[in-house]
């Protein structure tokens, strides 16, 4: 059975609100995350992603309050992610109401933390956030932390490949350089990482046109994450699935209205 392709709004929040740039830098206020969430429920996004870019103390307390509220708003699989950094982190974010968990720096300072999470509480609500840029690596693409501004001094692929290996369920591809400039998705990056990995991929960074969204299909993503298109109002969920399903590939249906 062929599953269905996701489409998944991503949310950036900061002090209890959603924000979105490009590359990460010039940052503006674009909404409530729980009211937000929940149009984009309506709207029939398959899934949710919650990325806490503040990440402090305060921060961690502020996105359990926001994952609370919303998983009382909405009845789709809410991913959370941003400052986990142990097994008991993502234990209070599934008590708070989330269903995965997405990790990233702290899953390159500790791999093992990927096994260990895996094991506690399955692979399948593990994320590995990749934060990915072209550079002169083996490969040509390098991890990166910080919002892209600094060099995790590891291969893309390779980090791929080992976090695979530990257990991880799913792939969450940032496309740094694409990030927010709605120029389309990389699609080589895409590609790269395809072919390296079986688990399930989600291409995130640089949706632009209807068009971005079927081109990283073909490359080998199985879910599409995106953001400003949507916070801004470039594009609806039910545009972009339409525009798939008359283009044969597989999606569940959106909200109509």
């Amino acid at each position: 059975m062929t599953l269905s392709v996701r489409i998944i709004p991503c949310l950036d929040v900061t002090d209890g609100r959603v924000v979105k740039g490009v590359n990460f830098t010039d940052l503006v206020d674009a909404g409530d995350p729980v009211e937000m969430a929940a149009v984009y429920n309506t709207e029939g996004a398959d899934e949710l992603t919650f990325l806490d870019i503040s990440a402090s103390v305060a921060g961690r307390e502020t996105t359990l309050d926001v994952v609370r509220r919303t998983a009382e708003q909405v009845f789709i699989p809410l991913t959370v992610g941003g400052g986990i950094r142990s097994v008991e982190d993502v234990d209070r974010l599934l008590r708070a109401g989330a269903d995965k968990v997405s990790i990233n720096t702290s899953a390159l300072e500790r791999p093992q933390l990927i096994a260990e999470i895996a094991d506690r509480f399955g692979s399948q609500v593990l994320v590995l956030s990749v934060d990915a840029r072209r550079a002169r690596t083996e490969s040509g693409f390098e991890v990166t932390t910080h919002g892209g501004r600094r060099s995790a001094g590891v291969d893309a692929l390779a980090w791929v490949e080992q976090a695979c290996a530990f257990g991880v369920g799913e792939i969450l591809l940032n496309s740094m350089d694409a990030d927010g400039t709605r120029a389309g998705y990389d699609i080589g990056m895409i590609t790269a990482v395809r072919a390296v990995s079986k688990v399930p991929l989600i291409a995130s960074g640089g949706a632009g046109s209807l068009e971005d969204f079927s081109a990283a299909l073909d490359a080998g993503a199985d879910a599409l994450l995106a953001a400003s298109v949507f916070h801004f109002g470039v594009h609806r969920i039910r545009d972009v699935k339409s525009y798939l399903g008359k283009h044969n590939y597989p999606v569940r249906a959106a909200a109509v209205g």
